[in-house]
């Protein structure tokens, strides 16, 4: 006997556990050997990470695509893993090492401290994974693989020494994002841009003769970071300005240093913005670095590893210098505390001409949480040119696919105007780069020590000591390796044959360059395959009013929270609903109350049908149906069976739930149970019919449980071990029954029998409602010219017509009545006479002021929308809800003028 209620948190205990003891997601399962492969490699979460709301969406839609084609007979990988997250890991052990009073990573010493982050993630990394599970995640666990194992770190090893050795990796000094606090290059991912208010700062720069003498003329740059002039190496001027022509080719002497520096001309240099020029710091800005190559400026850095103003002892400072006793007095300071002293000397001088509020963005650390500075360091890189051109081919010759298309376009910019990739991070935790130095600095690159020893000793004819490089690698770069490394490459491993090319990729569109892109090229590069067939790239989760989740504006929905309180089925189907192709997700707590809700509709559904009798038998087959209403029914469960499919095979997610939706709570709950519910009680029919009815009514919960599994696993499970529990073992678990098979079960005759029921009684409620009928009043319906057929059709279905329509009688009339509402049902016309029970004229009055108000609301939407200005300017959640108001109105207003035309004749 079914539960009265439904309970998620119960089924999801039993499910669960019953899906690990049977291995039912582990690949390459004994009775799939000559199946189709499907395989899914999962964005790695990283070891220190907990479930949040991008995750919910990425892997439901994944576990969605995994038991789809699991149930439609493939064999199916979806590999599942974590990141080692360099700085998110090393920050994590040194918080813990803090708040236990214990010494820090650099008392410890290297060997020490990563001994101690291996010992964290034993003990606590990789909550994540547990957390996917209680999601329902269907990964092979059995495969589980992380980003430093023994295999993986071998395969990075491995790709770091052979591009090198192709000439592709190599060691250079230019600009990185560097992280004061963690004292490490970071990736662009890595950084957030905060709007801060500041202040612009104006100072005057003396032009100099060819002799060195000021002339009295001064150029005027502006500033944001006025401690950045120390190590200013130019002026740029746009090359067309006329104020600054006479100008090019010239020198001023650098304020407080005393450096003389040259003005050039570049483009870089904007005449409409500030004073039209430029001071150049190449070392210290991404722009300036370009411009001082452009114009062969020397790049000075001033700065220290942790951002504090870096003088003595720098040759390259000094270098043609004349500093004043106030500038070497600098050395040391902090930034910031620097940047008040050079302002306050600028002032002092007579060179600070104006100062401006300004409120721009500033790059932040996403972990330190501190100012980012652009910083030039030596650096490990990799030329991605030609690896990108390779990737650029194969999407351009379709090999790889992306969904939605016009992230395409945002693919093809970011590889043709691709820069070096920086892969070395000054950190402890991460793959340690396979270089090490002899006392010369010369690097040695190899794949152990032993081997780097024997090119060393080739070179100096003896053996020698080597030092290792400190640095590790950045963590994209064993992730841009996960496809192929995941499955046991270097080695020519089974799975490697099976699963390699993998199928299908989902993941979110922001990181389409970090990785995907990095994917694409090391996949090509190392495998000559791409390694992906299909790139489907997620939206963003936001809030309900279309804010983007933060900590900071206390809007983060927990997933985890939700899944206590609604069910993990809930959540999931509630993301796939609304997972339309390059839109964002707005995220309403009520909309998973709802979707639980239709999780206890069909729970409910499934326990009348129990009540009523309707259990599954082994020899009820839907072709063999006589009953009309059953032969509708399997008809109807073919339909959605084909719509199910065709929109997960084309990644529409959302369409693919609508239908479910629509087939289960409308057709099956709404309108067969209840159309079902005289035979099933036994009110006058066959006992062949009532056996016929209870038999369909149990396969189509067979089917509704096969269709919504992808969707709600648990919940269908859960029904399917229920129905088939007088089966035997050899029921099995849904998880691992085939998809639905129903075609060719459509019935047109049946069709248009009960659609005319269905579409009819639809008609009048809507009627009903559109008018303002007192809800408890019967009215009289007239079908109008009716033919045979038709009357028929009333005939067999009178009752049922009058007790769900609330109908007073039936008749038949050659003329619509007078006053009298009209409908039109599949080309017959049925009359709704109103006359005395609502105030015609009245109500069109009414609906004639809505729909001049909803026409309204549009214009002055369309205004808005069509305003340029207000689309650029406006949050972007802003600008999508405008869009969303426009379509509900639009919506509302063809509902209130169909509404009008029903009523207008009969007023």
């Amino acid at each position: 006997m079914m539960d009265k209620t439904f309970d998620p948190a119960s089924v999801e205990a039993r499910v669960g556990p019953a899906w690990e003891s049977a291995g039912a997601f582990r690949a390459g399962r004994p009775e799939r050997a000559g199946a189709e492969p499907f395989c899914i490699m999962i964005p790695p979460p990283n070891v220190t990470g907990t479930l949040h709301m991008g995750h919910a969406l990425n892997n439901t839609l994944q576990d969605v695509l995994a038991r789809f084609e699991r149930m439609r007979g493939r064999d199916v990988l979806w590999q599942p893993g974590t990141d080692h997250a360099g700085i998110a890991t090393q920050m994590v052990v040194e918080r813990q090492l803090m708040e236990r009073q214990q010494p820090d990573r650099r008392a410890m010493g290297r060997e020490a401290f990563v001994e101690r982050v291996w010992a964290w993630k034993a003990e606590s990394g990789g909550a994540i994974v547990h957390q996917l599970k209680r999601l329902g995640a269907s990964c092979d666990w059995s495969r589980e693989r992380f980003t430093m194992d023994e295999g993986l770190s071998a395969a990075v090893v491995k790709v770091f020494v052979d591009l090198h050795a192709q000439g592709l990796i190599y060691r250079d000094k230019r600009l990185v994002n560097w992280d004061p606090k963690f004292q490490t290059a970071i990736s662009d991912l890595e950084v957030q841009q905060v709007e801060v208010k500041g202040h612009l700062w104006h100072f005057d720069y003396p032009v100099v003769d060819e002799a060195g003498a000021e002339t009295g003329e001064t150029i005027t740059v502006a500033t944001t970071r006025p401690e950045t002039m120390l190590g200013d190496t130019g002026v740029a001027v746009h090359p067309e300005d006329e104020r600054y022509t006479h100008l090019v080719g010239k020198r001023v002497r650098l304020p407080l240093v005393g450096r003389l520096i040259p003005i050039v001309a570049d483009t870089y240099s904007d005449p409409e913005k500030g004073t039209g020029a430029v001071k150049i710091t190449p070392a210290h800005d991404f722009n300036d670095f370009e411009v001082g190559r452009r114009n062969g400026l020397s790049a000075i850095n001033v700065l220290d590893a942790e951002a504090r103003i870096l003088i003595e002892g720098n040759a390259e400072f000094l270098a043609g210098a004349d500093p004043e006793p106030e500038a070497l007095a600098l050395h040391g300071l902090d930034r910031f505390e620097a940047r008040k002293r050079v302002v306050a000397l600028m002032e002092a001088r007579g060179r600070l001409r104006l100062v401006e509020p300004n409120t721009h963005a500033v790059p932040h650390g996403d972990r330190s949480g501190v100012v980012i500075e652009p910083y030039l360091t030596e650096q490990w890189y990799v030329n991605v040119k030609p690896l990108a051109d390779r990737a650029l081919a194969a999407v351009r010759a379709g090999e790889t696919k992306f969904l939605p298309e016009n992230q395409e376009k945002i693919f093809f910019q970011w590889l043709e105007n691709i820069e070096p990739w920086c892969i070395s991070r000054q950190l402890w935790w991460g793959h340690q780069i396979p270089v090490w130095y002899d006392g010369e600095g010369t690097p040695y690159v190899a794949a152990d020590e032993a081997g780097a020893l024997a090119q060393a000793e080739g070179k100096h004819g003896r053996a020698v000591t080597l030092t290792r490089d400190a640095d590790v690698l950045d963590t994209w770069f064993s992730s841009a390796l996960w496809p192929f490394s995941t499955l046991g490459w270097p080695e020519e491993t089974p799975e490697l044959a099976r699963f390699y090319p993998t199928n299908t990729l989902v993941t979110g569109k922001d990181i389409l360059f970090f990785w995907v892109a990095r994917m694409m090229m090391m996949g090509l590069h190392v495998t000559g395959r791409v390694p992906f067939d299909t790139v489907y790239l997620h939206t963003l989760v936001r809030d309900e009013k279309g804010a983007k989740m933060s900590k900071s504006k206390g809007n983060v929905v927990d997933p985890l929270g939700l899944i206590e309180q609604y069910g993990a089925d809930a959540l999931r189907f509630t993301l796939c609903a609304m997972a339309a192709q390059g839109r964002d997700i707005k995220l309403a707590v009520n909309r998973v109350e709802g979707s639980r809700n239709f999780a206890t509709k069909l729970w409910n559904a499934a326990r009348f049908a129990e009540l009523n009798g309707c259990r599954l038998d082994p020899s009820y087959r839907p072709e063999a149906a006589r009953e009309v209403l059953n032969r509708w029914a399997v008809g109807e469960a073919a339909r959605a069976v084909a719509e199910v499919e065709a929109a997960l095979a084309a990644y529409r997610f959302n369409d693919a739930a609508a239908a479910a939706y629509r087939f289960v709570w409308n057709v099956f709950c709404d309108w067969y149970l209840e159309l079902a519910k005289p035979v099933l009680q036994g009110e006058g029919a066959s006992p062949q019919a009532r056996a016929e009815t209870q038999g369909t009514v149990a396969w189509m919960i067979d089917q509704i449980a096969k269709l919504l599994h992808p969707f709600m696993p648990f919940l269908t499970e859960e029904l399917w071990a229920i129905k088939g529990a007088d089966l035997g073992p050899e029921r099995g678990l849904l998880a691992l029954a085939p998809w639905p098979r129903l075609e060719g079960l459509t019935d047109a005759e049946a069709e248009a029998e009960i659609g005319f029921v269905v579409d009819l009684v639809s008609e009048v409620r809507s009627a009903r409602s559109e008018t303002n009928v007192p809800a408890g009043a019967q009215i009289p319906l007239v079908l109008v010219g009716a033919d045979a057929a038709v009357k028929a059709r009333i005939e067999t279905w009178r009752d049922t017509l009058i007790r769900l329509a609330r109908l007073s009688e039936i008749g038949f009339a050659e003329a619509a009545p007078r006053n009298a509402v009209q409908l039109l049902v599949r080309g017959s016309v049925a009359a709704l006479p109103l006359e005395g029970i609502v105030d015609l004229a009245a109500e069109v009055a009414r609906l004639k002021k809505e729909a001049a108000k909803a026409e309204g609301e549009i214009g002055k939407l369309d205004a808005k929308l069509g305003n340029a200005d207000f689309v650029a300017r406006a949050p972007e959640e802003v600008v999508d809800e405008q869009r969303e108001r426009r379509e509900a109105e639009a919506a509302r207003l063809v509902k209130l003028r169909e509404a009008l035309g029903r009523l207008s004749d009969a007023a």
